[in-house]
């Protein structure tokens, strides 16, 4: 059966792959944004520790394979609309759902983390000039110094705007402007136009996966393929990245080159477990939690930002004794508080919480309902 099929086991073992994919993708990123408790400085200077392995160990095999991942799961899901795309509502229906929660979420993190920072609760980034407010809003010119994980929303956005032009390519061309992503990305070299190029390259790798009908087989290559190149590539950048004085760390180019390949095969190793979670009996209680998925991604720096010093109080910062477990926690923490915030919005509040969720949670709420009334909901990705 074909991966995109209308229907059958394997297309909803895949439409729970998806699902469960997202889930495990702002999982991990949460590890990459994690409370330590330390400044740049401290933490080169805890560099080779155990504790800072470890932290590193996680934000590479569990965080930097998140953005990939959800950048070719996007792709993939656009792919199928190539001839019921109609560009404008399309486009207006994209503003809806990634854009406005965006620029709304920035709102929030500025008036709450700022607030805490001139309140004196908390060391924050405050309103510097009104510059640095509107690009602390949309993300203009260079990533949030608070939320600066909805940077890949406002790129993400930019990919929908080319979605014409990306599903018209023929594959040869989308290879060709992926590769030149591909060097954009491991040159380093910045630009308004988009602040992370590896987000359309791998937005473009998942319409050409969909296109070579290969989610299934990527999701069902043998446990070893799926391992192996993670463990390797992700252990030989971490070895390197843990010893800052390093003669390879001033290689040019050289740990660019090592990351942008560690991507992808951390991405395969997520899309792997994904697809074994999706057939096994937590199934249903992990796709249960796909509509919050967005709303966690948008709301965990705040968390973090005002709930880490606070636990960290009690724990110590990284290279205190008890700073593992907050480590390992603080996914767990964070997505326990944002799915109890993101209930009770619905119910106070379920306009809020539908622009907040890009209007996730109001389809689940329908879902539910519909469910108890013994409706059929239509569930594909």
């Amino acid at each position: 059966m074909r991966a995109d099929a209308g229907g059958g086991p394997t297309a909803e073992r895949l439409s729970g792959t998806i699902a469960i994919a997202r889930l495990l993708c702002v999982f991990g990123i949460i590890y990459v944004h994690a409370w330590t408790g330390q400044t740049g400085d401290q933490l080169r200077a805890l560099a080779g520790t155990w504790q800072a392995v470890m932290r590193w160990t996680l934000m590479e095999f569990l965080g930097r394979s998140a953005v990939p991942l959800l950048g070719m799961v996007s792709g993939w899901l656009l792919a199928n609309r190539r001839s019921a795309l109609v560009y404008l509502p399309f486009l207006a229906g994209k503003a809806r759902t990634i854009l406005l929660p965006m620029i709304l979420w920035n709102a929030l993190s500025i008036v709450i983390v700022s607030g805490a920072g001139y309140a004196g609760i908390i060391p924050a980034p405050r309103l510097s000039s009104v510059t640095w407010l509107i690009d602390e809003l949309f993300c203009f010119f260079t990533p949030n110094d608070i939320n600066v994980q909805t940077a890949f929303l406002r790129d993400l956005f930019l990919c929908m705007v080319a979605a014409p032009l990306l599903l018209s390519a023929r594959s040869i061309w989308l290879v060709g402007i992926a590769a030149g992503l591909a060097i954009w990305t491991a040159s380093g070299w910045t630009s308004a136009l988009l602040l992370r190029p590896s987000i359309p390259l791998f937005f473009i790798v998942g319409i050409l996966i969909r296109r070579g009908d290969l989610a299934v087989r990527l999701a069902t290559v043998s446990p070893v393929l799926a391992v192996a190149p993670a463990l390797l590539i992700g252990a030989a950048k971490i070895a390197v990245e843990v010893q800052p004085d390093a003669a390879l760390v001033r290689t040019p180019y050289l740990l660019p080159v090592v990351d942008l390949l560690l991507r992808p095969a951390a991405a395969l190793l997520f899309w792997r477990a994904a697809w074994l979670l999706a057939g096994s009996r937590a199934a249903a209680r992990l796709i249960a939690l796909d509509p919050f998925t967005f709303f966690i991604f948008c709301a965990h720096l705040i968390l973090i930002w005002i709930g880490g010093p606070l636990i960290g109080a009690l724990t110590g910062p990284l290279g205190s004794p008890a700073y593992p477990l907050f480590l390992v926690l603080q996914p767990i923490l964070v997505f326990a508080a944002c799915i109890v915030i993101a209930q009770r919005l619905t119910r106070i509040a379920p306009g809020t919480a539908n622009l907040l969720s890009g209007a996730r949670l109001a389809r689940h709420h329908g879902a539910a309902r519909a469910k108890m009334s013994g409706q059929r909901i239509d569930c594909r990705p």
